[in-house]
């Protein structure tokens, strides 16, 4: 590597002082704690993120909402499958009754007749 400019190293350390001051004065010249400006960023921050905390809290507060509505929902919707299968079944053991009474019924008609029969012979 050849460098145009031949600095010592006087030049060297100098230059590093001069740069490690430039940096001391920019720190010395921020804004300390306790200036109005200062202040009333960090007071807008603590704003923005109260704000963003209450959306937030809105947000989850929809979703749980929305949850328990279909929570509802579904339980509604279960509610009445049971309650058609209930109705299905109780319908299905009526129709089985009448077919068992109407067996019966045949049954009891068929042996009045034989014995009707029977009456007749002698």
């Amino acid at each position: 590597m050849s460098f145009t400019k031949q600095n010592s190293f006087d030049d060297r350390r100098q230059t590093a002082a001069s740069a490690r001051e430039a940096m001391l004065a920019r720190f010395r010249a921020r804004p300390t704690q306790d200036d109005p400006v200062v202040q009333a960023r960090q007071a807008e921050r603590r704003a923005i993120a109260a704000a963003r905390e209450e959306r937030i809290q809105e947000r989850e507060t929809q979703r749980r909402l929305e949850a328990e509505r279909q929570a509802a929902a579904v339980a509604a919707e279960r509610a009445a499958e049971v309650a058609r299968k209930a109705a299905e079944i109780e319908a299905a053991a009526e129709r089985a009754r009448l077919a068992q009474a109407k067996q019966k019924e045949e049954r009891d008609a068929r042996y009045a007749a034989r014995k009707a029969k029977i009456k007749l012979r002698r």
